[in-house]
């Protein structure tokens, strides 16, 4: 398994960011097993939670082996805190960064499938959230959104205050990132105006793939996106499994999420973890 740590010149954000990605061009194959095809990988983009970085899904799961597992390459950037969103005041383009440039970057460098289908986008938490707006958002990109525990907290937004301690709920830290808090509604950094969007111009929809823990904080907001797609007749795959905020559920989930993505099954090759 190729691990690679590497730095790339954005022009979204104008500075350097660096990026951790998977590759499983080296996977050693035991006697018996079937060759893979030479042709390029299936790619997974998958975003951090607040307060992480690039490191943080090696550290916090087993990707590494399920990538393998499967033939897939993942590509996983940073994003600050910024939601995965376009604030160009502070040159923070990081929505058109994860779904324009950074998916042109990385299939200059590595032999990546340059087809829809082959494409998906995932995260956790903010990450979740920025899959699913960025997703959305260039449907014509991502065949497939992977969201666990969504940040879906839009609808809430207006409403907030600086009258707290916790920086992520008071008004001034989402305003620095979603901008004017009484417009978010009614722009595309509101995943529900997205659909509403797509369905108007009667746009091919990625498949979606959600998961929430029952004892999540966020349960209540996923469940009413995923009640909101298929109020409006979008297929979605919603579900509901044993956890909190927390990477075992993440681990457990993003496994789930590659068994239901159309990825190639290779088989784990042999490593250190599995000497035949």
């Amino acid at each position: 398994m190729a691990f690679i740590q590497m730095n790339l010149l954005s022009k979204a954000l104008m500075r350097t960011v660096p990026v951790n990605v998977i590759i499983p061009a080296d996977k050693m194959i035991a006697p018996g097993m079937p060759i893979r095809e030479d042709k390029p990988y299936k790619t997974l983009y998958l975003l951090h939670g607040i307060f992480g970085n690039y490191t943080d899904w090696v550290n916090g799961t087993r990707i590494q082996r399920f990538a393998e597992e499967n033939d897939l390459a993942v590509v996983m950037p940073s994003g600050d805190n910024a939601f995965y969103l376009d604030y160009p005041a502070g040159l923070n383009n990081y929505g058109e960064f994860i779904g324009r440039e950074l998916v042109e970057l990385t299939r200059k460098i590595f032999p990546l499938s340059h087809k829809r289908e082959d494409t998906y986008i995932g995260g956790l938490s903010m990450g979740g959230y920025g899959a699913m707006r960025n997703g959305l958002k260039y449907h014509d990109t991502f065949g497939a959104i992977v969201a666990l525990s969504s940040a879906l907290i839009v609808d809430q937004l207006k409403d907030r205050t600086n009258d707290t301690a916790n920086i992520i709920e008071r008004r001034d830290f989402a305003e620095a990132f979603f901008g004017d808090l009484e417009e978010v509604l009614i722009s595309d950094k509101n995943p529900k105006y997205l659909v509403e969007k797509l369905i108007e111009e009667k746009a091919q929809f990625p498949a979606i793939y959600m998961a929430c823990g029952r004892d999540d904080h966020l349960l209540e907001t996923n469940q009413d996106f995923a009640q909101f797609l298929q109020d409006k007749g979008v297929e979605v795959t919603f579900e509901v499994g044993p956890g909190n905020h927390e990477w075992d559920f993440w681990d457990t989930y993003i496994k789930k999420a590659m068994e239901w993505l159309p990825l190639e099954r290779g088989g784990a090759g042999i490593n250190s973890g599995n000497v035949r």
